[in-house]
């Protein structure tokens, strides 16, 4: 009988195991090739592990990963079961209809200890419809030990005027050392991000309360001028090419005095396991000029699921995994507290190990709190949105914008000639869209 109940029970558990096989699924995750997410995908074997289900991982430079996900969930090619998209994308294919919603993870994924304004930015009529992997303001770092040789002080907020003089300082282009880098890729999140921040400090906007694109005006051609003069005599040699990799690679490798962009870079060039510069570095906040509106961008990469994917429960359970309290902790315990993804929950900033690995974290999470989508310039606007206009027309116009002005900063153009272009179509694009009457 006992022989009896220990066969039973074998093909009982026998029987379990190949359920739990004949329910593994491969699940198609896309996501952008910054370093946060390389850690994830080398990471995820352990939620495979756990699972029993697998990844295939399509891992895309930033420009093509948009175009990827966008064309895909726009014609309903249910290619991917998760995406990695941004702080834009969530609420407008959320509303459209395209996005699961992610409020079902569970009580243990604590909501609550969630950043309130990137929760916020990612629901839609009380349904939220993807999850933070990690969130981003605008900073500059600078190389310390240049200034200090320079004998130059960087204040707590420069100015644009500022910054044009410590660069002409600081270049030294017999060293392959560079006053600053910016972004100079063309996309309307790649070198479009950076410039929607300084327009925006330099007194312009996108759009007047008509919708009315405001390209040629002073403001826009102050803040473009000054940036395609600035790259041009202190920046790195080819910078149409270079987009946030790029820059963080020259930063820390030691080609560049200064560079202004994503918070997200600090735990990487502050990590002496991949910058050469770790220990010369420090950082203040984005540069202004005429309005501290708009100077500094909010921006929050996120994992969200689109509607036509088959296997939504098992996209689930990825994303609670990736985004959990848990999953910051194991980052922290194997690549260092210094890599832990910034700026999603509030306990991030709470941890010891954190403080001490980070000294950026509190100026991080503070640049990231006071970033305001509904107020981002001087003037008034009919948009939200720092450095993106939140409307679905705004990626291709952003990108035909930043196109025109990597002509100009690569000397094809003058600046005048490449904001007329833009300014004509963007015009044509907003009254074709039924935005201008």
């Amino acid at each position: 009988m006992n022989t009896f109940i220990r066969m039973l029970s074998s093909s009982v558990v026998g029987l379990g195991l190949m359920a739990g096989l004949a329910h593994a699924e491969e699940i198609t995750v896309a996501t952008v090739n910054n370093g946060d997410m390389i850690i994830m995908q080398k990471l995820s074997s352990a939620w495979e592990k756990e699972t029993g289900n697998k990844i295939n991982w399509i891992v895309l430079e930033e420009n093509v990963l948009r175009e990827r996900v966008t064309t895909d969930i726009a014609t309903k090619g249910g290619q991917f079961d998760v995406m990695t998209i941004g702080g834009y994308e969530a609420p407008i294919w959320g509303k459209a209809g395209w996005l699961t919603s992610v409020d079902d993870l569970g009580d243990d994924y604590d909501y609550a200890d969630l950043l309130d304004p990137i929760k916020k930015g990612l629901t839609v009529d009380g349904k939220l419809y993807a999850v933070p992997f990690y969130t981003e303001s605008s900073f500059t770092l600078y190389r310390k030990d240049l200034f200090d040789a320079a004998g130059l002080k960087m204040p707590d907020q420069p100015t644009y005027d500022q910054i044009k003089e410590f660069a002409a300082k600081l270049t030294d282009k017999a060293k392959q050392q560079y006053g600053i880098c910016l972004r100079g890729k063309p996309g309307w999140g790649e070198n479009m991000a950076f410039l929607g921040t300084m327009v925006n400090t330099y007194g312009g906007r996108w759009f007047d309360m008509d919708w009315k694109p405001q390209l040629t005006t002073e403001s826009w051609k102050k803040a473009i001028g000054d940036y395609v003069k600035l790259m041009q005599e202190n920046g790195p040699p080819g910078a149409t090419a270079n987009g946030f990799n790029e820059n963080q690679s020259l930063f820390a490798t030691g080609h560049c005095a200064m560079w202004i962009d994503a918070t997200s870079a600090a735990g990487r060039v502050y990590d002496p396991k991949q910058s050469q510069v770790a220990d010369k570095i420090a950082f203040t906040r984005s540069p202004v000029e005429v309005t501290p509106n708009g100077s500094s961008w909010s921006w929050s990469w996120n994992l969200a699921i689109p509607a036509t994917t088959q296997k939504a429960a098992t996209a689930k359970s990825f994303l609670k995994w990736a985004t959990s309290k848990a999953y910051v902790k194991t980052v922290g315990e194997t690549e260092g507290w210094v890599a832990v993804p910034p700026g999603t929950r509030k306990s991030t900033y709470a941890l010891p190990e954190y403080q001490k690995a980070a000294p950026f974290a509190e100026t991080v999470l503070k640049a990231i709190m006071s970033a305001d989508p509904s107020k981002p310039t001087k003037d008034p606007v009919p948009y939200t949105g720092v450095q993106f206009v939140a409307i679905p027309e705004f990626q291709s116009i952003g990108t035909v914008v930043g196109q025109q002005i990597g002509a100009a900063l690569a000397g094809q153009q003058t600046v005048d000639a490449a904001l007329e272009a833009a300014q004509a179509q963007v015009q044509r694009d907003m009254m074709r869209a039924g935005y201008i009457k």
